[in-house]
């Protein structure tokens, strides 16, 4: 199986050190060596970038000159997304390492898949093809193109939250479905099997990487008005509280904390203008997260964290 991580900030920051861990599960601490990849929407100021840079190789990430630089590269982002692959569909291709990259309504989404898909052939009669041979790459192909049918024009995070909710048990009934998912605005995550996730805030504190002999005091590195939610597959510390996700969790991460999930997503049952009364309640409410946290929010560090 590959390995996820993903990372959510509320100020742009640069993710060195947890890549520095990641990478080395990419054939030297693990054995997820067919390929890696990185993307990540970068940011010029405070608020979320809409350009994207994505890093791909098909060479170890435990080896690849490629992931060395990025050890250090100062790319600073509000949402980035990475992977290193064990091929199991698919073969150690550069077409198949993830994360892949599609636009839609004007932003570019960036998408990556641990896991096996049996039986999973939808039809897709859009403009969403894949270019390799993955079953990853097929699902979100067809993620895209149902989002695109399901909306006419952009809707906010809280209507793709419940879109993803409506979307994901079809593709997940078909085998082991952990992925994560950025349009620049937030962070998606899905869990069938293994996912996790931390919460960096003040007062910050110090880490010690589990895959690398690296302590680091982030109190030196962040001020107090950073805040930044890590993704990952299996913990990159040893002495951090990781949270683990349930199977058939679906996060949404913005401003680096996990949104609760509107009401009209927690049942199918609920009547239709209740639906939309949840919905809207939903909207308001991270309406006045979001305008508090502009209020407060201050030149970000460009230290990694």
């Amino acid at each position: 199986m590959c390995q996820l991580l993903g990372m959510n900030s509320r100020l742009p920051a640069t993710l060195n050190l947890s890549f520095t861990g990641f990478s080395q599960r990419g054939g030297c601490t693990d054995h997820h060596a067919d390929g890696w990849g990185m993307a990540f929407f970068e940011s010029d100021g405070d608020t979320p970038g809409k350009g994207v840079r994505c890093f791909i190789d098909k060479e170890s990430a435990a080896t690849s000159p490629l992931a060395s630089m990025l050890h250090t590269y100062p790319v600073k982002s509000h949402n980035v997304v990475a992977h290193v692959r064990k091929a199991t569909v698919g073969a150690v291709r550069l077409e198949n390492c993830h994360p892949f990259v599609r636009e839609l309504w004007g932003r570019y989404w960036v998408f990556a898949h641990n896991g096996d898909l049996l039986e999973f052939a939808p039809r897709l009669h859009g403009s969403f093809q894949p270019v390799g041979n993955t079953d990853s790459e097929l699902a979100f192909c067809w993620i895209m193109q149902e989002l695109s049918k399901s909306h006419a024009g952009v809707p906010s995070v809280e209507e793709l939250s419940c879109t993803l909710r409506e979307l994901v048990p079809r593709i997940s009934k078909h085998g082991t479905f952990n992925f994560l998912l950025s349009n620049g605005q937030a962070l998606w995550a899905h869990a069938s099997t293994k996912l996790c996730y931390i919460v960096r805030e003040y007062p910050f504190g110090e880490i010690q990487l589990k895959d690398d002999d690296v302590r680091v005091d982030l109190s030196e590195l962040n001020g107090p008005d950073d805040r930044l939610a890590i993704v990952v597959t299996e913990p990159l510390t040893t002495n951090e509280n990781w949270t683990h996700m349930n199977a058939g969790d679906l996060y949404t991460f913005v401003d680096g904390q996990p949104i609760a999930a509107p009401q009209c997503c927690k049942s199918a049952l609920i009547p239709a203008a209740a639906t939309a009364a949840a919905a809207r309640e939903a909207a308001q409410a991270l309406a006045l997260t979001a305008a508090s946290n502009a209020s407060t929010n201050s030149a970000a560090t460009s230290q990694p964290v």
